[in-house]
């Protein structure tokens, strides 16, 4: 599968020949800056929780692609507000099949307000399985021993997790994450958009080499083809 990252928590994956794309906050960070978000044009849009900084350009790449939309109650009720019409409305412990796989929404320990400061609904993170290989995104959150189920029932062949602190899991918790889901591939996101998540790169790759497992950091604007297991599809 492979993996483009646009910067903060926004990134891509090609399953199928479908696009799926997460959390979309690019125009406001100065850091994507070199990324044209009039060209996106995902099949599916993702949606962890209702903070500006994972929604602020979901209606305009939405109306621009008529992507479908995968989020909870309160974010579905907002967007179709917006006039966006292809909404798929889940809440936590839920899945879905689709044509490329199935998603299924996962705990996550993270506050979650619309931008008209409305209630968001509860924050949560995605397991995306397809016969392409499977991932955990786990969306902003505090490292929780939730984490262990999903461990217990996905096998995962790569992980993206937040490592920026202050508002999520630091670098620490990203490994301890790692090791509750039995996933040795972390692509890290949540980190240096703003002052308050700056890291220092190198020590945190460092860091989790020496758990006996990689941190992948992509350039913005730049993908990485991950390699996944062969194994039969359980959706």
């Amino acid at each position: 599968m492979k993996v483009t990252y646009y910067g903060h928590s926004c990134f891509s994956v090609e399953i199928a020949g479908n696009h799926l794309l997460f959390d979309p906050f690019i125009r406001p960070n100065e850091l994507a800056a070199h990324i044209d978000v009039s060209a996106l044009r995902p099949d599916f849009i993702f949606i962890s929780h209702a903070h500006w900084d994972h929604l602020a350009d979901v209606v305009e790449i939405a109306s621009n692609s008529k992507a479908s939309i995968i989020c909870n109650y309160e974010i579905g009720d907002w967007l179709m507000g917006q006039g966006i019409a292809k909404v798929n409305q889940m809440n936590t412990g839920g899945k879905k099949a689709f044509d490329w796989g199935r998603a299924k929404l996962t705990n996550a320990i993270h506050s979650s307000s619309l931008p008209d400061k409305s209630y968001g609904g509860t924050a949560a993170g995605f397991v995306i399985e397809s016969e392409e290989g499977n991932f955990y995104y786990s969306g902003d959150t505090a490292l929780t021993m939730d984490m262990e189920l999903t461990g217990r029932h996905h096998e995962l062949d790569f992980a993206v997790l937040p490592i920026g602190d202050n508002f999520t899991m630091d670098v620490d918790d990203a490994i301890a994450c790692a090791k509750m889901i039995h996933c040795e591939h972390v692509i890290g996101v949540h980190y240096d958009t703003f002052p308050v998540i700056q890291i220092n790169k190198n020590e945190a790759a460092a860091k989790f080499h020496a758990a006996g497992k990689e941190l992948i950091l992509i350039p913005i604007g730049e993908s990485k083809e991950m390699t996944v297991s062969a194994r039969n599809p359980v959706y």
